[in-house]
């Protein structure tokens, strides 16, 4: 492929806008339900703890939320600029979809999260929670209209052609084509895990400054134990996903698992180098007859290789492979993490190992790494189709030139760069102050300055109108 194809070009930019943006949405839908959860523990026990740690991830919230939106706005004008015919002929199906996604999701997020923000002491406490629920099932429901959007590009269903056109069929069949359920639940699990990870790695770096510090005792008990319930579930849903992914796009699965041949008893191949040009994958470690128990539920089952497909119909597979293993090689190290953690708590022992506090601290940023390679199998996968089966990546793109793809994507990097990572230092900032004490910084800053004086559920609200600066 030439390295200044415009087609290529426009691909790297999507793909630069998007896995940058996905990391914000991701952390938002974790971060989202589990503020929900601390205010709802902080009503039902009145333990000042839960409040301190809803003060102390309210704000990464709202900046993680505020990139998410700004960085997602750029790819709805992808869509116009480098992807015109796709755009043209997906409209009557993938338009509503998003439009949907603005109208539930997003109005209801941006309307609660000022609440969330600056309503605490305005709206008392239960009506306060009701707006941090708000916000936590807007995010569900936000990767509720994405991810259906995607799945019908992986797994077109429900649809006529008219002029040229996709149209719907029936919505219902549009909404949940075949591979939705799978991805959704699969998306909305790594969101939470990614989350986990974060806040266990922060409650584990403040607890190895002070073993005592209770807020953070908490954050990272907790963070363990959505571990070691989500990891192995979300090995099991990843299997179903898989299985599902077999059904309607064998040839993914075919480059995931580095297969070229069609063979009975295939193995499951660990590591090896695939070699699209030669047509198979050198130096192969694998397991014998595992691959076709897995994909098949059988020794012997026959396992479809890329030999099938056309060549011109293969995705790049050393990409998809990579991708692959990264991905399930840290959900297991995860799935070792959440385990050893159930070990430690049963030891009485969680807080108290430096090696396993250590270990929290350095997978704080894994779940992302996790995120973005599990994107890279399924959209890397699905080529040479933007809508598989029915259109081609090469038909979609826009008759932009080199040039012009080029300096909007050098443009991006370096805005990007600069906002996000200064957005992103914020947030680590925010997350090194110790949780027990109110920083100097969210004092100043206004919104969460009234949280400090709040009074317990149980108290009286009507004292305080007369705090406001």
């Amino acid at each position: 492929m030439e390295a200044l194809d415009p087609i290529f070009l426009a691909r790297v930019q999507f793909a630069f806008t998007i896995s940058f943006h996905i990391i914000f949405p991701a952390f938002t839908i974790g971060l989202a339900s589990y503020l929900a959860v601390l205010e709802g523990l902080w009503l039902a026990t009145g333990r000042p703890v839960y409040m301190q740690l809803y003060r102390f991830w309210l704000m990464p919230f709202a900046i993680a939320f505020a990139m998410g939106v700004v960085s997602g706005i750029v790819m709805s004008y992808q869509f116009g600029t480098n992807w015109g015919p796709f755009a043209e002929k997906t409209a009557p199906v993938l338009g509503p979809l998003l439009a949907y996604e603005v109208l539930t999701a997003f109005f209801l997020e941006a309307g609660f999260l000022g609440v969330m923000l600056f309503g605490i002491n305005r709206v008392g406490p239960k009506l306060h929670f009701v707006a941090t629920l708000f916000v936590a099932v807007g995010t569900l429901i936000s990767a509720f209209w994405i991810l259906s959007a995607n799945s019908w590009m992986q797994t077109p269903a429900a649809y006529l052609v008219e002029d040229g056109r996709y149209v719907p069929e029936s919505w219902i069949g549009v909404i949940f084509n075949p591979s939705f359920p799978y991805r959704f639940l699969h998306m909305t699990l790594a969101a939470y895990l990614t989350t986990a990870f974060v806040v266990g790695a922060v409650g584990a770096w403040h607890l190895l400054r002070n073993r005592q510090n209770q807020p953070a005792r908490v954050m990272f008990a907790m963070a363990v134990g959505m571990a070691a319930v989500v990891a192995p579930t979300q090995l099991v849903v990843g299997d179903l996903h898989g299985l599902n992914t077999l059904e309607h796009q064998p040839a993914k699965v075919a480059a995931m698992e580095g297969h070229f041949q069609t063979q009975t008893g295939a193995p499951l191949i660990l590591f090896g180098l695939p070699d699209m040009e030669a047509g198979e994958t050198r130096h192969e470690i694998g397991i014998p007859k595992l691959g076709s128990l897995i994909l098949g539920h059988s020794l012997d089952a026959e396992i479809v290789g890329l030999d099938a497909f056309p060549r011109d119909e293969w995705p790049h597979v050393p990409t998809v492979f990579w991708s692959f293993r990264v991905m399930v090689g840290i959900g297991l190290l995860m799935i070792a993490f959440g385990a050893v953690g159930v070990v430690q708590a049963f030891r009485r022992r969680l807080f108290d190992a430096p090696w396993y506090l250590r270990w929290a601290v350095l997978m704080g940023p894994i779940g992302f790494v996790a995120l973005l390679a599990g994107w890279f199998v399924t959209e890397v996968g699905r080529q040479p189709w933007v809508v598989f089966g029915l259109m081609r990546t090469a038909d979609a793109a826009s008759p932009i030139g080199a040039p012009g793809v080029a300096t909007s994507l050098l443009g991006f990097i370096v805005v990007y760069l600069l906002i996000f990572t200064a957005g992103t230092a914020y947030m680590i900032r925010l997350m090194a102050h110790s949780p027990e004490m109110p920083s100097d910084e969210a004092v100043e800053e206004g919104p969460i300055r009234t949280a400090g004086i709040m009074p317990g559920p149980a108290q009286d609200h009507q004292h305080q109108h007369h705090h406001h600066h």
